[in-house]
């Protein structure tokens, strides 16, 4: 397993008044285990520049994954897309960022907001080379990431928050830098950064964007492995060897359920220690303590409350304020498979729980595993490596 990881993260919002983004990030796995990420914006706003912003993220974006040559994505796109006739110029511009599995990094940019560099809180100068491709200056830039450094890609509607508002010409690069310093926390993942910057343009906008506002973060960290145990096994011969396997993984451990927390307590010949129920959220069962175990609690109810934190996440991150510094078991589960973790094993058992089978509680065996799977595709989808096991 590889040391280092790239965790994006993006967040944007429409222009007052329209129901689709002018702007589109895409984010393609390369075959050389890169990872790609472009943001397009699309000139204008309404379905024009969302289909051609799309189209261009898209096409550059699996074109990079495949190792082909930025002259030949600028090729293409200006074979595929049509300039606009009035201004005489391309219908979208686009920043790519491509890092490779072992940390180095190649910024491509025509058109759109310099990428910034945050190495320890503080902006970082890249250097930038600029090139003539097919009409277009493009600025290019190769240099090696290290752990805890983040990018941060914007469009055009970022510097143009707060004209004729809040500000006279907008919020300029220097700026922008200057409040994300200020903000600057090494915990906070890349979504929370983009939710963070993207509130502030919208704040700026006072509440009605005046443009498609994009913002996208990279945040380069070492791989934290995370596994989650629920659930007893099917078969009571295989418990042995489920938490064998569960607690040989490296990293941090989390169990979930009463008796799976009992059996997981016998295992390590530890007591349960549940001690007065302490109810931080009065909606979420309390936690409880194992020695050796990072993180103990309730089963499908606070699993339940993860999903849709997790849910959430991906909309928009509305609710990183409930869960991102509450201590409840809900809130410390996301906090580790949200921001901590880069690498996730589940362990589900099979077992059907008999308090499930009550007819008056919401939750039966079958919504728990759907539960489990749906989670798991969350998080993969915030670009986390998942691996479920059952039994």
């Amino acid at each position: 397993m590889l040391d280092i990881c790239a965790d994006v993260g993006f967040v944007g919002v429409n222009k007052y008044g329209e129901q689709l983004c002018g702007d589109h990030v895409e984010v393609v796995a390369g075959g050389d285990a890169s990872t790609v990420v472009v943001l397009a914006d699309g000139l204008g706003s309404g379905v024009k520049a969302s289909i051609l912003s799309t189209l261009t993220a898209k096409i550059i974006a699996t074109m990079m994954a495949n190792a082909l040559s930025v002259e030949e994505c600028v090729a293409t796109i200006a074979a595929t897309l049509p300039v606009c006739k009035i201004r005489g110029v391309a219908y979208s511009t686009f920043t790519i960022l491509r890092v490779g599995a072992n940390g180095e990094v190649e910024v491509i940019q025509y058109d759109n907001p310099h990428v910034i560099l945050l190495r320890g809180g503080k902006s970082w100068d890249y250097g930038e080379i600029a090139e003539t491709i097919d009409h277009k200056t493009i600025y290019k830039s190769k240099f090696h990431l290290e752990p805890e450094d983040v990018l941060v890609a914007v469009s055009d509607g970022a510097v143009h928050a707060g004209v004729g508002l809040t500000l006279n010409f907008g919020w300029r690069r220097e700026e922008i830098i200057g409040f994300l310093e200020t903000v600057y926390d090494k915990g906070f993942t890349a979504k929370t950064i983009s939710a963070i910057l993207l509130n502030e343009c919208v704040s700026l906008y006072g509440g009605k964007p005046g443009d498609d506002t994009t913002v996208c973060a990279i945040k380069i960290r070492r791989r934290c492995p995370v596994s989650l145990l629920i659930g007893p096994p099917a078969d009571p011969a295989d418990c042995s060897k489920m938490l064998a396997l569960f607690f040989a993984k490296e990293g941090k451990h989390i169990v979930c359920g009463g008796t799976t927390s009992a059996l997981a307590a016998a295992f390590l010949r530890k007591p349960l220690l549940t001690g007065p129920p302490k109810y931080v959220d009065p909606e979420i069962p309390p936690t409880a303590k194992i020695e050796g175990v990072d993180l103990v609690t309730e089963g499908v109810v606070t699993i339940h409350r993860v999903l849709e934190y997790a849910r959430d996440y991906l909309a928009g991150n509305r609710n990183y304020t409930e869960w991102g510094y509450k201590k409840d078991g809900a809130s410390q589960i996301a906090r580790m498979l949200f921001e901590e973790a880069t690498d996730i094993n589940f362990y589900v058992g099979r077992a059907i729980n008999p308090a499930h089978q009550n007819p008056d509680l919401p939750i039966g065996f079958s919504i728990k595993m759907r539960m489990m799977e749906e989670l798991a595709d969350c998080l993969r989808e915030m670009g986390k490596r998942v691996k479920s096991s059952h039994f």
